[in-house]
């Protein structure tokens, strides 16, 4: 596990994993932020993924996220990963399931550390590893009516 200081008020009264959802609803950036908050740390990195209007050079009209049964198990593994290798004090991650337009939010995370720089890279790591390994399915339909499945 990631060294922590000894100091009473680095001391989490509960695990760092605060929040882990796979949702069918609009997602709330606001709740992602809110669920990471601790008085311990000095820096919250937050990411949060939406649906562009182009891919590979074709117009993206919408798209659609499918996810097997096991993704929200998933998730919460690769955050225990994270939560391992750095010294995170609070972690959240959050990610949208069904048909989705051109802006909506489709992924949020976030990632609480004592400093900024553990924070950008628990983070980074944290979306990296749920992009290539929870499996999460994304349909794109684009604007000359062809369509294509992406994802883990």
């Amino acid at each position: 596990m990631a060294e922590m200081s000894e100091h009473p008020g680095e001391r989490g009264a509960q695990g760092p994993v605060k929040l882990i959802g796979v949702r069918e609803s609009a997602l709330s950036v606001d709740e992602v932020f809110r669920a990471v908050g601790d008085d311990a740390a000095g820096g919250i990195a937050l990411f949060v993924g939406t649906v562009r209007n182009h891919d590979g050079g074709a117009d993206v009209d919408a798209l659609g996220y499918s996810g097997h049964p096991s993704a929200e198990a998933e998730m919460r593994r690769i955050a225990e990963k994270v939560v391992a290798d750095y010294p995170v004090r609070a972690l959240a991650a959050v990610h949208r399931v069904g048909d989705l337009a051109v802006g909506d939010v489709a992924v949020v995370v976030a990632v609480a550390c004592p400093h900024r720089a553990e924070a950008f890279e628990a983070c980074r790591r944290l979306i990296d590893d749920l992009k290539h390994e929870v499996p999460i399915w994304k349909h794109q339909r684009f604007s000359d009516g062809t369509e294509e499945w992406v994802g883990a």
